[in-house]
């Protein structure tokens, strides 16, 4: 087992014994732990009484962080005509057809998210197997295949968060950065919390949020208390 570091053990060592802590204890926590030299991304973990192996328990979905991400989002849209012109206007950083699904068919993928109108469905169906694995495919239902791509461009650059459950039944995402105010931070938490529950699929059975886990990309993880996280 290999050894680890100093400063890998004083994150952890920080972190034992701090379960089940409030959302704003957490985020303090969390914001006092990192300490790399950049500003590390302050992501959640969900923990969900479901397996998204059966269709009427999947969770996906999508929410606007209030404080936004502190990412800088790269949205690419396929378009064409005027549609394509109100994409570029709103903020797109690509804009193609069947242009843009030869770039990304040879696997020039530059972009965070991916917009389509309806009508170019056909063409971005040819990009399943490109996409799909990467979570970039545009879905009707997290509102990227949409007639206004302009709202779409910008809800996507102004915080707004895609979620969907993995295999295990978790479901994450970066809900900020760790130079946030603690306030904002908890603001975002509470947000997240609240779309996957709003998300609870039909199927779901006994428990639907089992955990709930904080972290940084350097740091070692806590656990908050579920009633905490509570939207009311």
């Amino acid at each position: 087992m290999a050894k680890l570091g100093k400063r890998t053990r004083a994150l952890r060592e920080a972190a034992t014994g701090k379960d089940n802590l409030t959302v704003e204890d957490a985020v303090a926590l969390i914001k006092g732990n990192a300490t790399a030299k950049f500003d590390e991304t302050v992501e959640i973990s969900m923990n969900l009484g479901v397996d998204p192996r059966h269709a009427d328990q999947m969770v996906r979905g999508v929410v606007g962080l209030p404080n936004g991400t502190g990412k800088t989002v790269r949205v690419a849209v396929f378009a064409r005509g005027a549609k394509a012109e109100e994409a570029e206007a709103a903020g797109a950083d690509i804009v193609g057809a069947e242009d843009l699904m030869e770039t990304v068919q040879g696997g020039k993928i530059e972009f965070d998210r991916c917009i389509a109108t309806p009508d170019m469905m056909p063409v971005v169906g040819r990009l399943g197997k490109v996409l799909g694995p990467r979570n970039l495919m545009p879905n009707p239902k997290v509102g990227t295949v949409t007639m206004d791509v302009a709202q779409a461009v910008k809800d996507a650059k102004g915080g707004q968060v895609q979620f969907k459950a993995e295999k295990a039944g978790v479901v994450h995402a970066g809900v900020g950065k760790a130079s946030f105010d603690a306030e904002k931070l908890a603001e975002n938490v509470r947000a997240f919390v609240s779309a996957v529950q709003k998300a609870k699929p039909a199927g779901a059975k006994g428990t639907y949020v089992k955990k709930i886990s904080l972290t940084s990309t350097m740091g070692a993880g806590v656990s908050i208390d579920v009633s905490s996280a509570a939207v009311e």
